[in-house]
């Protein structure tokens, strides 16, 4: 080993006090950044509540009572301590947590109060970072614009005769010579099958869409995961199934570009999701990214899938349930049977709107439990709201249940009563009844959700009887709503159907 010579050990030891004055100047700057950063936050007046452990903050607790159904508890628990708005740490990521009225308001009015759509690291992983819940300004009004001319009423009349044939095939195919099944597993294949088919024009074959389904399936369970991608975390399993679903659009979107190269297919058709996408042009004529494209495309699979497999799961429990409920619903569709038969004997827009009562029964099973809870935002600047401090940076957490069960907006709050949505004078007070959203960023895709739950629950009941196998059956949260066993039922032909 070579040996210092004297001169360099002289050096090395006149040098010692210019190394350890830089060394204490740096962690003096350090340590006074910190201080400040501290003291600045502390000196603000930001919310009341708890951070909770380093890292973990709350994460454990809100992820427990979410699986137990508890988390409409949780949140009130809070309120109750701390008032409407309070701070807590979640998923990695500091929060406060907005709720009621003028908090929905804040959240979702579109207005330059410093709150963007940036999700949570374990969400935006999924989802990506191009994912239309990322961007915001021109970039965001592009493909929202986009994603609104496909799902807008006018352009889905022309999709209602194609999904009412899919549906019953769906059924015909799910349902024939059995009698028993799980109604969730029975309503997530079909709205897959609806949404591949119709939103991207998906023919892959049985084999290629049950294995996106199951990727779809594993990287749901990552949304709300801590985001440690270690072996055998959820969120690691999460990003597998996500690159693997990546692939196979990226493969779709190739073979899409090539039949238009041959001129099978005509760009900007509207014939399907991809095919607008791939005619999308952005201010200085450029398309979109292939990144852009996919991203988008998963985000609408987990927005048009998961969330309506809810509306129809819970729509079945509780007719199995209600026989009142059920007989009106009957009654409503046998009207719109009799109206169809005297046409082609499909299901047409005017039949949909003879539904009614039938939808005024979804909406008030959003009401009471939303298909999302709630979500996240993020500051993109120091904001402020109720007089509070939120620092940029910080997650904002808007809740629906606060003004959902809030008895001076709902009366008698737990009842079950759709006749809440019968009377549109009497109209529920903007910015309360939020299970799309509200405002300039509701979910584009309610319309499409509306069509496909009518569709399916006409040709349900009008076909077919059922009952419970589990009375009583609890729900849990991973991180949606569903019953915990998957809803088993027992379910025969009507004999005159």
């Amino acid at each position: 080993m070579e040996v210092p010579s004297n001169n360099e050990q002289t050096s090395l030891v006149s040098n010692l006090p210019i190394l350890s004055l830089t060394l204490g100047t740096l962690i003096a700057l350090l340590l006074g950044y910190f201080k400040s950063k501290f003291f600045s936050l502390q000196t603000k007046n930001l919310p009341p509540g708890s951070l909770g452990f380093p890292f973990w903050g709350e994460t454990l607790s809100f992820l427990k009572a979410l699986k137990q159904d508890h988390v409409v508890q949780w949140v009130a628990d809070r309120i109750t301590r701390h008032g409407p708005v309070f701070k807590t740490s979640l998923i990695g990521s500091k929060v406060v947590v907005i709720t009621g009225q003028a908090g929905n308001r804040f959240v979702f009015s579109g207005s330059d109060n410093g709150v963007a759509s940036n999700l949570p690291l374990s969400q935006a992983s999924i989802l990506g970072k191009r994912s239309i819940f990322e961007i915001s300004g021109s970039r965001h009004k592009l493909v929202r614009g986009a994603m609104m001319t496909f799902l807008k009423p006018e352009s889905l009349q022309r999709f209602v005769g194609e999904m009412d044939t899919i549906v019953k095939q769906q059924l015909l195919q799910e349902l024939n010579g059995k009698d028993s099944i799980h109604g969730v597993t029975l309503m997530k294949t079909i709205t897959f099958n609806v949404t591949c088919s119709l939103l991207f024009g998906l023919q892959d074959g049985k084999e290629k869409l049950d294995a996106l389904y199951e990727d779809f399936a594993i990287a749901l369970k990552g949304n709300w995961a801590i985001p440690l991608e270690c072996p055998g975390t959820v969120f690691r399993k999460a990003m597998q199934a996500r690159r693997k679903i990546y692939k196979f659009f990226s493969n779709v979107v190739r073979e899409k570009k090539r039949e238009i190269e041959l001129g099978k297919i005509v760009p900007g058709s509207q014939a399907d999701m991809i095919l607008t996408f791939l005619a999308l042009r952005d201010e200085n004529g450029k398309p979109l990214s292939e990144e852009e494209m996919i991203d988008n495309f998963i985000t609408l699979v987990f927005a048009s899938h998961d969330t309506t497999t809810i509306v129809l799961s819970m729509f079945m429990r509780h007719l199995a349930r209600d026989p009142e409920v059920r007989s009106m619903v009957l009654v409503e569709q046998k009207k719109a049977l009799k109206a169809r038969e005297e046409k082609d004997g499909k299901v047409g827009w005017s039949e949909i709107q003879m539904m009614k009562y039938t939808w005024r029964v979804a909406q008030e099973l959003m009401r009471l439990t939303p298909p999302v809870f709630g979500n996240f935002k993020t500051t993109s600047r120091d904001t402020s709201f109720a007089g509070f401090h939120i620092p940029k940076g910080w997650k904002v957490f808007w809740v629906t249940s606060p003004t959902h069960m809030d008895e001076n907006i709902f009366q008698e709050p737990e009842k079950f009563d759709p006749s809440r949505f019968e009377n549109p004078t009497k109209s529920i007070p903007p910015y309360t009844y939020v299970p799309f959203g509200a405002g300039p960023r509701i979910c584009p895709g309610g319309e499409f959700a509306r069509l496909e739950v009518l569709l399916i629950i006409h040709y349900l009941i009008i076909n077919y009887e059922w009952m419970e196998t589990i009375p009583n059956e609890p729900l849990t949260r991973e991180p949606l709503p569903y019953p915990a066993f998957g809803l088993p039922l027992n379910i025969h032909p009507k004999k005159n159907a």
